[in-house]
């Protein structure tokens, strides 16, 4: 395995133009679509002559990108085989992992105190957090009639706290300018632990406080009128099959529904890559676990830009620092290694539609993956 800042075009061109063609959600590039990393990109030499099997699962936001990247990745190692299982969540992730039955997890929200004291039982010094995801959890909605929809924050907080029951509540009204026809509004939520689940009430707690008095964290705490879904395309289908339904899931994983613009400071912003590129630049801070090599990062929300979608989601792969089987190490730190390169990132905006994350990072990320042994 070889980690480098250098720029391998050629290489980089070749696995970019075979890999994409066999990905999915989006269309595959061609050959003269492919992005080839610049000189200050982050490039990734992938090992041909490896072989051995990773098994890992949890997030299911970052269901869409490990498909491309296992395909991507394929394309040079043709005998690694990656298992990933999205149905577990990312609380079923970190679960697996902990008990050492996952050589990763991938998890919308990195290890908490706990978790990561238990980490060092398998870990020797502990796991670590390294971002490999950035996108946005998207407000879906499934209104009929309507297919442009405007909410403040804390018109969301009061319908997912069930303080707001029918969309033509005023709250609605004020958003959007004008009055949608009355009905009840049924929320969706997960049912299972969930780091999109996470991410949403790190938001809603941090930005609504006087109305969303739950606190943070992975399980659903309402309890009361609401559909409560395993998985995001648990939360996803049943709000497509609803009338009247509203629900939150990873951006990348909504399909042909609709996602509401979150109001901010009477800006309405809707998702984009580049919106939830702009969340991380302006409001990710380092929130180590104290493992050497950890990323893990928190968002101050009173430091998003104008232009940020207001609810961004990083999701981690989760992994040891020290691995009991050094050929088993080589094996996750060259795919890990992969997704965390210019391309992998890439791979990943053009087939899940998901944003880029910064340079620095993918270069903190490399020297973390440098050191697990």
């Amino acid at each position: 395995m070889k980690l480098t800042r250098i720029a391998q075009l050629g290489a980089v061109a070749a696995v970019a133009a075979l890999s994409l063609a066999g990905c999915s959600s989006t269309p595959a590039a061609t050959p003269s679509e492919s992005t080839s990393p610049t000189a200050s990109s982050v490039a990734f030499e992938i090992d041909a002559s490896l072989a051995g099997t990773i098994t890992a699962g949890g997030s299911s936001a970052q269901s869409n990108a490990q498909a491309a990247w296992t395909s991507a990745y394929n394309a040079t190692a043709k005998n690694v085989t990656i298992n990933y299982d999205k149905s577990q969540g990312s609380g079923g992730g970190v679960t697996n992992f902990l008990s050492g039955a996952y050589d990763f997890a991938g998890s919308d929200a990195p290890l908490n105190a706990d978790q990561t004291a238990q980490s060092a039982s398998i870990c020797t010094e502990g796991g670590v957090n390294i971002p490999v995801y950035l996108d946005g959890v998207a407000i879906i909605f499934n209104i009929p009639g309507v297919t442009e929809l405007k909410l403040s924050g804390e018109t969301i907080a009061k319908i997912f706290a069930l303080q707001i029951t029918d969309w033509s509540d005023p709250a609605i009204t004020k958003d959007n300018g004008t009055a949608l026809t009355a009905g009840p509004i049924t929320t969706v939520a997960r049912s299972d632990g969930s780091g999109t689940t996470q991410n949403f009430t790190n938001y809603l707690a941090a930005t609504q406080s006087a109305v969303w008095t739950s606190p943070a964290g992975k399980d659903w705490p309402v309890e009361g009128n609401v559909s409560k879904q395993k998985g995001g395309s648990g939360v996803v289908e049943a709000v497509k099959a609803g009338t009247g339904t509203i629900g939150y899931a990873d951006h990348s994983a909504i399909g042909t529904l609709n996602a509401a613009s979150i109001v901010t400071d009477g800006t309405a912003v809707a998702y984009s890559g580049e919106a939830a590129a702009a969340a991380f630049e302006s409001a990710a801070v380092d929130a180590s676990n104290g493992i050497t090599g950890d990323l893990s990062k928190k968002f101050d929300y009173s430091k998003l830009s104008a232009d940020a979608y207001p609810i961004p989601l990083v999701s981690y792969a989760v992994v040891c620092t020290t691995f009991k089987d050094a050929a088993q190490a080589d094996l996750v730190k060259s795919y890990l290694g992969f997704v965390t390169s210019s391309l992998g990132q890439s791979v990943a905006e053009k087939n899940a539609g998901s944003a880029p994350l910064p340079e620095s990072v993918l270069a903190a990320a490399a020297e973390t993956l440098k050191n697990i042994k």
